[in-house]
C-alpha cells in the first residue's frame, strides 16, 4: 500500500498569492488615498501682507456748474420789437439778442447831429472872420478891439460845437442801448420776455450760460481742507455715464465754511480731452478724493476678508508646508481705513503674512490648500 506525501509549501501557494494580491491592493489604496487628500486640496489665491502708506478716500457728490452765468438786462426803458433768439440757442460774443424800439432815440439823435452840424457852421464862419480881421488888424484897418471880440466869438462858438458833438455821442450811445448783445459765448438757458413786452432798465431779460468748459463743484467736509491742495486729482463719475470714469483736478477751494454745513467749496477742473459730450450744468456728478494720511500700516485687499453677521472679521492666514501645499487658519481682524480696493487691518495681521485673497469662502481650520500662481483659473 502506497502513501502519498504532500510536498511541504503546496497548499500554502494559494494563500501567498492572496496575501500579494491584497497587499498589492493595500499599496494601491494608499496610493489612491495619497492622491486624493492633493486632489482634495483647496485651491486659494494668496497675497503678502506689506507696510505701505495709508490713503484715505472720501466719496463726494456734487453737481456741474458753468464758470460763467449771466442774467442780461436792458440799459434803458422800452418795448422789445425784436427778439429772435430762444432757449438753447448756442451764441457768439456779440450776437444780438433782442432791440427795443428806437424810434424815440433816432429822432433824439437826428436833432442833436443837426445842431452838431449848426454849431460847426457857426464855428467855422467865426474862424473864418476871426481870420479876416487878423490880416486887416495888420494893417491897422481895423480896431484892435474889433479883432479880439470875433476871437472871443470864436471861443465861444468853438465850445458850442463841442458840446453838440458831445450830445451826438451821448444820444449814439442810448441808441446803442436799445440792442441788447452776447457778452461771452454760450446758450441761452432762460427766456425771460416776449415781443411786445415793456422792460426797464435792469430787470431780467435773458439768461446766457458760457459755453466754456464745466467745472464741479463739491461741498467737502471741513476738517479735510488742510490736506486739500490746488492740482490734486480725483476721480469723476456721472450719472449719464456711470460704466465710466473720468479725470480732474482740484482748482480752488474755498477758505470759508457753510454754514450749519460745516463744509467748504471744492471746486474741480474736467478734462476737455476725455470728458463725456453733452454734459449740463446741474447736473450731478460723484467723485473720489484720495488724500494722504499721513501714516502707515497694512492693507490687505478687500476680497481678503470675510464679514460674519455678528460683526467679526476674519482673514485666512498660509502657512506653507512643502510640495506647492500649505495649511489655513482664520484669523480675527480690525479693519481700518478703506481706499483702491484695500482695507488697512488695524490688528490681527502682522506685515509678512500670506492671506487667502481668492478661494476663502468655504475653507475649514487646518485644510491643506494649494496655492495658485495669480494667472491660474
Amino acid at each position: 500500500m502506497f502513501q502519498v506525501h504532500r510536498v511541504p509549501g503546496a497548499r500554502s501557494a494559494p494563500w501567498i498569492a492572496f496575501v500579494l494580491i491584497a497587499n498589492t491592493l493595500n499599496l494601491a489604496g494608499a496610493g489612491t488615498a495619497f492622491a486624493q487628500e492633493q486632489t482634495s486640496a483647496a485651491r486659494v489665491e494668496v497675497e503678502e501682507t506689506r507696510e505701505s502708506e495709508l490713503i484715505n478716500q472720501i466719496p463726494l457728490t456734487g453737481s456741474l456748474a458753468a464758470p460763467r452765468v449771466a442774467t442780461l438786462s436792458a440799459e434803458v426803458p422800452g418795448l422789445v420789437s425784436v427778439l429772435d433768439v430762444d432757449i438753447g440757442d448756442q451764441l457768439e460774443a456779440g450776437d444780438t439778442l433782442l432791440e427795443l424800439n428806437a424810434e424815440l432815440a433816432e429822432i433824439t439823435l437826428q436833432r442833436a447831429r443837426a445842431a452838431a452840424a449848426s454849431a460847426r457852421a457857426r464855428a467855422e464862419d467865426s474862424e473864418r472872420r476871426f481870420n479876416e480881421a487878423q490880416r486887416l488888424g495888420t494893417s491897422n484897418s481895423i480896431a484892435a478891439s474889433e479883432v479880439r471880440s470875433r476871437q472871443s466869438q470864436l471861443e465861444v462858438d468853438r465850445a458850442a460845437e463841442q458840446v453838440a458833438r458831445t450830445e451826438v455821442r451821448q444820444r449814439e450811445a442810448e441808441l446803442r442801448r436799445h440792442r441788447v448783445t452776447v457778452p461771452f459765448p454760450g446758450t441761452i438757458s432762460r427766456k425771460l420776455v416776449e415781443i411786445g413786452e415793456w422792460v426797464e432798465p435792469g430787470s431780467g431779460l435773458l439768461e446766457i450760460v458760457s459755453s466754456e468748459p464745466l467745472y464741479a463743484d463739491f461741498q467737502v467736509p471741513q476738517r479735510y481742507f488742510p490736506m486739500v491742495s490746488t492740482e490734486d486729482a480725483l476721480t469723476l463719475r456721472f450719472d449719464a455715464y456711470p460704466a465710466q470714469h473720468y479725470p480732474g483736478r482740484v482748482v480752488n477751494k474755498v477758505p470759508q465754511s457753510s454754514d450749519g454745513a460745516r463744509t467748504f467749496l471744492l471746486r474741480v477742473a474736467l478734462d476737455p480731452q476725455q470728458t463725456p459730450p453733452m454734459l449740463i450744468t446741474g447736473m450731478s456728478v460723484d467723485a473720489t478724493l484720495s488724500l494722504a494720511s499721513g501714516r502707515s500700516g497694512v492693507p490687505v485687499s478687500r476680497d481678503a476678508l470675510l464679514r460674519y453677521p455678528d460683526g467679526r472679521v476674519t482673514v485666512w492666514v498660509v502657512e506653507r508646508t512643502s510640495d506647492g501645499l500649505a495649511t489655513v487658519s482664520e484669523q480675527q481682524v480690525e479693519p481700518g481705513l478703506s481706499f483702491a480696493g484695500r482695507v488697512e487691518v488695524v490688528s490681527g495681521l502682522e506685515a509678512g503674512e500670506q492671506v487667502v485673497i481668492r478661494g476663502n469662502e468655504s475653507l475649514r481650520a487646518d485644510q491643506q490648500v494649494r496655492i495658485l500662481d495669480a494667472r491660474e483659473p
